[in-house]
């Protein structure tokens, strides 16, 4: 999976931003923090959940419950507003 070329991410600091570009069926912007850039920028590239979750318990000390329904909500999220292609 991996984010659309039809999403643009944009990272200030603490904050991370996705915003959909004209072509995309979604209208409005995903704000999250350093946790959900984090997952954006895995989401660049091709990826899975998997691979997700072990890169970020790598960057960040969490336990790895924390990790996983960070992840999962996300995706989730991300699928729910169609910026992910599987």
């Amino acid at each position: 999976m991996k984010l659309k070329k039809e999403f643009i991410v944009h990272s200030t600091g603490d904050e991370s931003i996705l915003v959909p570009t004209g072509a995309a069926n979604f209208s409005g912007i995903v704000k999250g923090n350093k946790t959900v850039g984090f997952i954006f920028d895995c989401l660049r590239t091709e990826t899975t959940r998997d691979e997700i979750i072990s890169k970020l318990k790598e960057a960040f000390d969490a336990p790895a419950g924390a990790v996983k329904r960070d992840v999962d909500k996300t995706l989730d999220e991300l699928r729910g507003i169609g910026a992910i292609d599987e």
